[in-house]
């Protein structure tokens, strides 16, 4: 099958789920403004024109950290980032930075990258949050003033959610970063190992549809995410873009054969004890609904997102702090999956489907890429 006819199928495919639509028009107003973002059952996602490469990354290096120093070091060889586009600072080996603390650390950021840095990789575990905000939504929205008052209720929208652009710094006025982060040196090189291995193995004309397990739980606070899995049916428009998602009840999981690795896993638990081993591919996005899924080192008795690395994924999503269950702080799972099989990069497909992200801790490898960009046509 011509090159042409893949791209002319991809979209086919999207437009029986009401997605096929131009890139979304940037919203009104400033970054950081709040407002009401509804969560659809059938999101329209845009159409994508480009993703994140190597030559929009910036990476920042904690000099102080002895890890962040030997992962920084692994990661810029891995996708070849050349010195030019690595910041190294000195900040304190805590979970937690002060305000004046992350002030110093964004003016370094604003100073060492120019236009050209679209999104950051901050090569380090601690810290993962400013006060109660998380560091990812404090470095691309601005810090909150109020977030800590009420941290259960809506907090700042952000324009990148379900957008069509790869150029957000330059298009939205924000940065994007994931942390590198892993239970250690090792973790994390094989962490980056997966996410430059994933790139392109996905999305090849005549290849199966990939498993993505999406569990339900009898959990009624943290399983609200449900309503927003892949309806039934939909299922011949996901397999066309190369994806078999399965809904199933973690009760009926238990008892099930070995699955197929999956390439993204999400469930509503507060801990991951319960849930069975699953296989996972290079690129694998998975996350929980709960609320300490991003106090990395500190997820006082819940699972942190640090797990799901443990467990094979590529790249993961939690809560620095306590976020009530709004759907607006945690990824969309159809927005997620449709971004992605689009060749979004791990870093946008989490971002673009987070819609209130300045709790939200991402981690994992950036520019993971399974799935073969098709350009717009």
């Amino acid at each position: 099958m011509a090159k042409t006819n893949i791209i002319t199928s991809c979209l086919a495919a999207l437009a029986l789920l009401g997605l096929a639509l131009p890139p979304q028009a940037a919203a009104e107003g400033p970054a950081s403004a709040v407002r009401t973002v509804p969560m659809p059952t059938r999101p329209e996602v845009p159409r994508l024109a480009g993703r994140l490469t190597a030559a929009d990354m910036g990476v920042v290096i904690n000099d102080a950290d002895p890890y962040s120093i030997q992962v920084g070091a692994y990661y810029t060889q891995r996708r070849g980032i050349p010195p030019s586009r690595v910041l190294h600072v000195t900040l304190p080996l805590q979970e937690r930075l002060t305000r004046a603390q992350f002030d110093a650390l964004g003016q370094a950021i604003e100073q060492r990258f120019g236009p050209k840095v679209q999104a950051l990789a901050l090569a380090w575990v601690r810290p993962w949050a400013v006060q109660c905000q998380s560091l990812n939504g404090a470095l691309a929205l601005g810090f909150d003033e109020q977030l800590c008052r009420r941290s259960c209720g809506p907090s700042r929208a952000s324009r990148y959610f379900n957008a069509a652009s790869h150029r957000p710094f330059k298009e939205l006025g924000l940065r994007p970063s994931m942390l590198l982060a892993a239970a250690d040196v090792p973790a994390a090189r094989e962490l980056i190992d997966r996410g430059v291995q994933a790139d392109g193995t996905q999305g090849q004309r005549g290849a199966p549809p990939v498993p993505v397990h999406l569990f339900t739980t009898g959990d009624a606070a943290r399983n609200v995410r449900a309503p927003l899995y892949p309806r039934p049916e939909d299922q011949r428009a996901y397999q066309r873009l190369g994806l078999a998602p399965q809904v199933q009840a973690v009760a009926d999981a238990a008892s099930a054969p070995q699955p197929a690795p999956a390439l993204m896993v999400q469930v509503g638990l507060a801990s991951l004890d319960s849930l069975p081993p699953t296989p996972m591919l290079p690129g694998a996005l998975a996350d929980h609904l709960t609320s300490r899924g991003g106090m990395l080192t500190d997820p006082q008795g819940q699972s942190s997102a640090l797990a799901w690395l443990a467990r094979g994924a590529t790249a993961s999503h939690g809560a620095a702090s306590e976020p009530c269950n709004h759907l607006q702080k945690f990824p969309h799972p159809q927005v997620l999956l449709l971004h992605y099989a689009q060749g979004a990069t791990a870093l946008e497909a989490y971002w673009k489907s987070v819609a209130w992200p300045a709790q939200s801790v991402f981690i994992g490898e950036p520019l993971a890429a399974p799935f073969i960009f098709q350009p717009r046509r």
